[in-house]
């Protein structure tokens, strides 16, 4: 599989990089700066100066490259056609220019041209250059032609579901739904089942046939009873005795557009979000209203680090889009990755007002509400997300989770313990659920053998947890059995060597055992950690110097609690 444009960079640019200051000038310096913007996915920079250093140097093939590709990552494909048109003038072999001007090809509806293609320099890949030109045969008029790329296609077992796809779009973009439908209802109906837009394309397919009962079946076999609003306006349709329009791929150019998409799908999250990204802006180029392209490219330019460029990319769906609830969470996303929680909120509080009954929003409402110590409000999203949820929905043991979790930070110890218990009651062995219930117990110094076994419980499913390690070296701690806990105490600081919380316990516990002189290195190293201001973390750094002035056992009777050596029965 060919991995990202960032890895076409030659070792004359490596060494480019590591040339003095002083040669970063003219043309040098706009390149390095276009090296350094690409490398931190900020395409309009590198855009910019690679464009700069092309002026300057207008043959050459490297500098062609970086241009496309920014062009298109940015989601210009149309700045991008005329430079990857020079760059294929000058013989060097470019996929991303071989993207950029097949997709401009079929922009313009020059379908012959893409069947004219010379693919000893022009390949992109071997499923997108077989499905482009059988598309370009449909464009040409000529289906049958259509139809045998596809079969030959076809006889490579790694690509036939895909191409099987394909020739059921042609067929349907033909006007041949009932031939559309035979490959679809094949081998037990799996071409459905290879992306969400497979099985809308069946559904929309079997609805122009007159068979909405069917379409409906369909709907709820991919897709479950539960639908977003997107799936839920097309099942209202059938429900109503309308037919669907065909919309996945109608013509050429739509289908043109699939066939981008279809691989840049294929590839998410198994090769270089980059790389990815040109077929997605590619896809939504040839079509605007490809909203799925749409949604993917954001999502990659989100996890890229280009928050703005994802947010705005977000924005291309319009309200009236049944997926706009959709855009609208990865929009919110997006800003609160950007560190701009107001606006994510803002975002999301639209959204339940917009889709009141929808579960998913009023739980991301209530993790960034969370996420921001809003702990009241949480819990209202949170009361919200599962009064419309099924009861049998499995996502309702981490609804009643976090909703025990912003009761505990409110003191509301009986509403949180209650959710905690209703949660193991649907997931009994969730470690994270055992560990948090555990713990708090063991801070209210209630239950301890009941924690205890929660705990160990937790231990066995997530050894390498440090927090969870540092709750069981703790509460053993708290039952007094102090030889006990220093090895799991350890073993938690190995695994967070720089969290302040578990070296304050470590030292707690060096303490109990007679070792004072360790116990007060843990406690300046848990000092060290702290950061200054996070002014609600567990650590309390005055409580910490205080032991450190006075020991631990002074804290304790200062604090009116019991002395360790009574703890431990001296």
């Amino acid at each position: 599989m060919p991995v990202s444009i960032l890895r076409s960079l030659t070792c004359a640019a490596l060494m480019a990089a590591a040339a003095p200051a002083v040669q970063a000038e003219g043309l040098a310096g706009s390149y390095l700066a276009g090296r350094a913007a690409t490398y931190d996915s900020d395409f309009a920079a590198a855009a910019l100066y690679y464009t700069q250093a092309l002026a300057r140097d207008p043959q050459n093939p490297l500098l062609m490259e970086n241009v496309v590709f920014a062009q298109l990552a940015m989601g210009k494909a149309e700045l991008a056609v005329p430079v990857a048109e020079r760059l294929r003038q000058t013989g060097a072999r470019s996929q991303v220019a071989s993207i950029v001007i097949a997709g401009g090809r079929a922009a313009d509806g020059n379908f012959q041209a893409l069947l004219d293609r010379d693919l000893e320099r022009e390949a992109i890949h071997p499923l997108v250059d077989g499905l482009l030109e059988g598309w370009a045969h449909i464009g040409t008029g000529s289906v049958s032609s259509a139809l045998k790329t596809f079969d030959r296609m076809a006889e490579d077992s790694s690509l036939k579901p895909f191409v099987l796809y394909h020739r059921a779009l042609a067929l349907a973009s033909a006007g041949d739904y009932g031939g559309a439908e035979e490959l679809f209802a094949a081998e037990d109906g799996r071409l459905a089942s290879l992306s969400r837009r497979a099985a809308v394309a069946r559904v929309q397919i079997l609805s122009q046939l007159g068979r909405n009962e069917e379409a409906r079946e369909t709907l709820q076999e991919a897709f479950g009873s539960r639908l977003d609003p997107g799936l839920e306006a097309l099942d209202a349709q059938l429900q109503d005795g309308e037919t669907l329009a065909y919309t996945i791929a109608p013509g050429p150019r739509e289908g043109i557009a699939e066939v981008f998409f279809t691989l840049g799908a294929a590839l998410n999250g198994d090769t270089a979000n980059d790389y990815v990204l040109m077929y997605a802006r590619m896809a939504a180029s040839l079509r605007p209203d490809h909203v799925d392209a749409i949604l993917l490219s954001a999502s990659l330019l989100d996890q890229l680090g280009r928050y703005e460029l994802s947010v705005a990319t977000y924005k291309q769906v319009p309200r009236s889009h049944p997926d706009y609830h959709a855009a609208e969470l990865g929009r919110a996303e997006a800003l609160r990755r950007a560190a701009k929680p107001d606006a994510a909120i803002e975002v999301l509080e639209q959204l339940t007002r917009e889709f009141p009954d929808q579960p998913g929003v009023y739980v991301s409402l209530g993790d960034l509400l969370r996420q921001q110590e809003d702990y009241a409000a949480a819990a209202r999203a949170y009361d919200k997300a599962l009064a419309n949820s099924p009861e049998d929905s499995g996502s309702r043991w981490f609804l009643l989770y976090a909703r025990g979790i912003c009761h505990e930070r409110l003191n509301q110890w009986e509403q949180a313990e209650a959710d905690f218990r209703a949660s193991l009651a649907l997931e009994p062995d969730r470690p994270q659920v055992l560990n948090y219930l555990g713990y708090s117990l063991v801070e209210k110094s209630s239950k301890l053998d009941e924690a205890l076994s929660m705990i160990e419980r937790a231990v066995a499913a997530r050894p390498d947890s440090g927090y969870i390690v540092d709750s069981l070296g703790w509460v053993l701690y708290r039952m007094g059995r102090f030889d006990e806990a220093v090895a799991h105490m350890e073993r938690a600081v190995e695994l967070m060597p720089v969290d302040p919380v578990v070296n304050d316990h470590l030292g707690d516990v060096y303490w109990a055992v007679g070792r004072a002189r360790e116990a007060e290195f843990q406690w300046k190293r848990a000092l060290s950690f702290i950061d200054p201001e996070d002014t609600d973390g567990e650590a309390d750094p005055e409580r910490i110097r205080r032991k450190l002035d006075i020991g631990l056992d002074a804290v304790l009777a200062e604090e009116g609690a019991k002395p360790l050596k009574v703890a431990n029965g001296g």
